[in-house]
């Protein structure tokens, strides 16, 4: 109930609409409350009387009363439901917001599905309830009340026997309303997990054939599908109960006014248009009695959907952006690392250890070794991806923590490992950092990156959609366009994780000179497992087990006999047998064409 109150803030930029709405209800009911005293009065007085004239005057009452109501009931549910629109559509933008500025420490646990599942469906549940079900719980409300002055006006003995049913039914729809909830939530976690399902095999698809698990993924989306159709039968089952339920208690107090009001008629304490009067408003309060139940099905549905909703918007956002702001002027790219200790959550070592490091503006940093080193984990740091568990990270002499994230991370420009494009031109996807770029600069940072000409091949050239997570350009090329939004942005900071390991060696030599020249100017790190990128930097950091365990140039670090020089030579024992095998092979004289040999061993191992 409390999240359900918690909605109710999302109302007030619209106090006026709804205020509208209330009125409209108001009037509403007043007219409903009219017909059971109009044909009260056409029982004991046309009727009895025989009066023809009133009848037709009364005729014509009835028509304007439903007309007028017809006309505000529109107007009622136009109002409702643009509210409950609005609210759905600032809910959805509020979620959306939030998620984005949650820290990667977030995301790190929270399953995408779920958060689809949230910000549609649960959002859904919350804004039909915001809409039609208020409405509804809002003319029930005052038509009861109504209806209660009514009766008690006309014949209090009479209404205490016609309100006798309703006491059970309110006390089993509270019920209800109770245990209803906690299945809707049950029902949502289960819908999200659908949703988590059908996003990763959508987003995996190519795995998924590639290994064949194509039957295998079925049966997992149909368990979680199952556990939905089960959750749901819960709810159907408790609904089943209660609605025959209602209906009983309704037609019982119809069967307690026809009898005690009809023993009061032929005692002469009550007109026989009154008895019809208390029947028409114990009947006018069976239908929204009865969609009592309904209500409280949707407002259980509703909180389910507020609680999962406010989990995330109370997910405080564990990396605050700081005060101080930075512009290109005034940022040099000296970057420092004091001290350093990094643990991730849940992990029970940490990554990074006792990390210190200076590092002078315009410098060309290279970071080499094995998976796990925390090579990542280090230049993560700087962009404020993660905060530091101990220490300090300084740029310019500032800690980043009292910086303004956007003025921070506007002058770093990153080229992931795993380079994602999105579902737009790929001259959007180049612009994306800088969406007032010219063409001209465009064309630039894309003939930087080696990735004019192959851009230039594609019949739509620049403005080519690529697919989803740019699926549709090779991984060599999604890693070039990806360098070319980088190097757009013209950072003071650019970090380079690995940016290189999806393209080949001749694109690998080509990116790289373009990127010795625009290096220049500007602090770079790079992460490469090839010691052919990083043997030119100015500084090289061997880590091993989340520490700097070497550090220095090129030269230096062959000479001193370390791991460097481990990964030097096993580089080039590699490099050398690859080279060495290739020879061989092509010194070996093919005497039939391949299908030949093929034909010639199935028959082998057929005779």
């Amino acid at each position: 109930m409390k999240n359900l109150i918690r909605i109710s803030a999302f109302l007030k930029p619209y106090t006026r609409q709804v205020i509208l709405t209330l009125l409209t209800l108001l009037a509403l009911t007043g007219l409903n409350l009219l017909v059971p005293r109009i044909i009260q009065s056409v029982v004991d007085l046309g009727l009895t009387a025989g009066d023809t004239a009133y009848l037709i005057r009364a005729a014509l009452i009835l028509l304007g009363v439903g007309l007028l109501s017809a006309v505000l009931g529109v107007w009622n549910r136009y109002l409702s439901e643009w509210v409950a629109a609005r609210v759905g559509y600032d809910l959805r933008n509020r979620m959306y917001d939030h998620i984005q500025y949650l820290p990667f420490t977030y995301h790190d646990h929270a399953q995408s599905g779920q958060l689809i599942s949230r910000c549609i469906e649960d959002v859904r549940a919350i804004e039909k309830f915001a809409g039609s079900s208020i409405a509804e719980l809002v003319r029930f409300v005052f038509l009861s009340l109504g209806i209660l002055a009514m009766m008690f006006s006309v014949n209090v003995r009479l209404a205490l026997i016609a309100l006798l049913p309703m006491i059970p039914l309110i006390w089993m729809t509270a019920s209800f309303g109770t245990k209803i909830g906690k299945l809707f939530f049950d029902v949502d976690q289960a819908v999200g997990e659908v949703s988590n399902r059908l996003q990763e095999n959508v987003t995996g698809v190519q795995v998924v054939r590639a290994f064949a698990q194509e039957e295998y993924e079925i049966k997992r989306f149909e368990a979680a599908n199952q556990d939905v159709f089960i959750k749901w039968i819960y709810v159907i089952d408790e609904w089943a109960k209660i609605m025959p339920t209602s209906n009983w208690f309704t037609t019982l107090g119809t069967i307690l006014i026809l009898f005690f009001g009809g023993q009061m008629a032929i005692d002469g304490v009550l007109t026989v248009g009154t008895v019809v009067a208390f029947n028409a408003y114990i009947l006018m309060m069976a239908e929204p009695a009865q969609a009592l139940t309904g209500l409280v099905n949707a407002g259980g549905e509703a909180a389910a959907g507020a609680q999962r909703v406010f989990e995330i918007l109370d997910t405080e956002p564990a990396i605050r952006s700081g005060q101080a702001a930075l512009n290109g002027s005034t940022l040099n790219g000296a970057v420092e690392f004091k001290n350093i200790s990094l643990k991730y959550q849940d992990e029970r070592k940490a990554s990074l250890s006792k990390i210190n490091l200076q590092v002078q503006p315009n410098q060309v940093v290279a970071l080499i070794g094995a998976t796990g080193s925390g090579k990542t984990s280090l230049v993560n740091l700087i962009p404020r991806f993660y905060d530091v568990t101990d220490g300090a990270l300084l740029v310019d002499g500032n800690d980043v923590r009292a910086l303004d994230l956007t003025s921070l991370r506007r002058q770093i420009g990153i080229v992931l490992q795993t380079s994602l494009l999105f579902s737009d031109t790929i001259k959007a996807n180049i612009a994306y950092g800088r969406p007032d770029a010219s063409d001209a600069e465009i064309f630039a940072a894309a003939k930087a990156a080696q990735a004019h000409e192959f851009i230039t091949g594609f019949t739509h050239g620049y403005e080519t959609i690529v697919g989803e997570r740019g699926v549709t350009l090779s991984g060599g090329q999604r890693q070039r366009v990806a360098i070319a939004r980088a190097l757009l942005m013209n950072p003071r900071i650019l970090i380079l994780d690995d940016s290189l390991s999806s393209v080949d060696t001749q694109t690998e030599q080509l990116i790289q000179a373009a990127l010795d020249t625009l290096m220049e100017g500007r602090t770079t790190f790079v992460i490469a497992h090839r010691l052919s990128t990083v043997r030119r930097a100015d500084l090289i950091l061997v880590m091993d087990k989340g520490q700097i365990v070497e550090q220095g140039a090129h030269e230096e670090l062959l000479a001193k006999n370390g791991l460097y020089k481990e990964i030097h030579d096993l580089q080039l024992t590699q490099s050398g047998a690859f080279v060495e095998e290739r020879q061989n092979y092509e010194k070996i004289p093919l005497e039939k064409p391949a299908h030949e040999n093929t034909m010639l061993v199935r028959k082998s191992n057929s005779g």
